[in-house]
């Protein structure tokens, strides 16, 4: 199904459950008795919920012009790595020492408290990144972001405001609450449940790694950076201060294809071609349980 034959589902009603509308919240501000059971009951039904203007607008248009600086920066220098999703145009990014407020503001509302609660893990290993999503990017496949044994949650912040023109996100609600393997979800079409996530600079969505999406094409002349604080994520280094990774300078790094000429190959097959990979993945998938308790993308 392309994205023009999706179905799109307002982010309002029912479907996507939202709270906190109106200022971004102040020290004082937390989760009431309402809204945290409106999380747990959405979040477990859904895979994931919004919640509505938590950071500070201004501060995150700083830190938009900073990554949009950086990139740049980079790209002049010759310092960024070919491939790696420069093809495709999805990077990873670590957002540095200058995106800590964001992570600031999502605890003062109580949402990190609540994830580690949801995790019954109150010291959940913490990682610091970024979605950079650039100009003429492509859609990507349907995907989780781990083995279905080894789940964790994922805070993103909304550091633009994210429509469908700059590549709102894609989720399939629900289909965290079990496993599929990929020839499964193509023969149960679960991609009928798509639903778009437009966010506003400052909302905050908070999912499962185990929820089914994709990122979507950005169709605009400008890129659409989304931070991702990840909890309890496996491999995650708990020793160092995790706003401290690349010297806590921004960084941009590959997402899916390594930057080499295998990887810049494929990646390139991928744009051309993507019903190739998505062949590759339903065969493999036939055989053993990948997947499971191993990433398979």
């Amino acid at each position: 199904m392309s994205v023009h034959d999706a179905e799109l589902r307002d982010p309002m009603n029912e479907t996507v459950r939202a709270v906190g509308h109106g200022e971004p919240a102040t020290a004082t501000q937390g989760l009431s008795h309402d809204e945290r059971e409106a999380f747990r009951r959405t979040y477990a039904e859904q895979g994931y919920f919004v919640f509505r203007s938590v950071v500070d607008g201004n501060q995150l248009a700083g830190l938009s012009r900073r990554l949009a600086e950086e990139f740049d920066r980079a790209k002049r220098s010759g310092a960024l790595f070919a491939g790696g999703g420069q093809i495709s145009g999805h990077l990873n990014c670590f957002p540095g020492t200058e995106s800590r407020f964001a992570y600031d503001a999502i605890e003062r509302r109580g949402i990190v408290d609540l994830v580690r609660e949801t995790l019954a893990s109150p010291r959940a290993a913490l990682r610091v990144g970024c979605n950079f999503n650039l100009p003429n990017s492509v859609t990507q496949h349907y995907h989780v972001d781990s083995p279905f044994l080894e789940g964790f949650m994922i805070v993103n912040v909304a550091v633009v405001d994210t429509d469908l023109v700059n590549g709102a996100i894609d989720v399939l609600p629900g289909t965290q609450r079990e496993f599929y393997p990929y020839w499964q979800f193509e023969v149960r079409r679960l991609a009928r449940l798509t639903t778009r996530l437009p966010l506003k600079r400052g909302d905050v969505l908070v999912r499962s790694s185990n929820l089914w999406h994709r990122g979507m094409p950005n169709r605009s002349t400008v890129p659409r950076p989304m931070l991702a604080f990840t909890f309890g994520e496996r491999g995650t280094d708990t020793s160092v201060d995790p706003f401290r990774g690349d010297e806590g300078k921004i960084a941009f790094h590959p997402n899916w294809y390594r930057p080499t000429f295998a990887g810049r190959l494929r990646e390139r097959t991928f744009v051309a071609a993507p019903i190739t990979y998505a062949a590759y993945r339903f065969v493999r998938s036939i055989y053993g349980k990948k997947g499971y308790g191993t990433l398979d993308r």
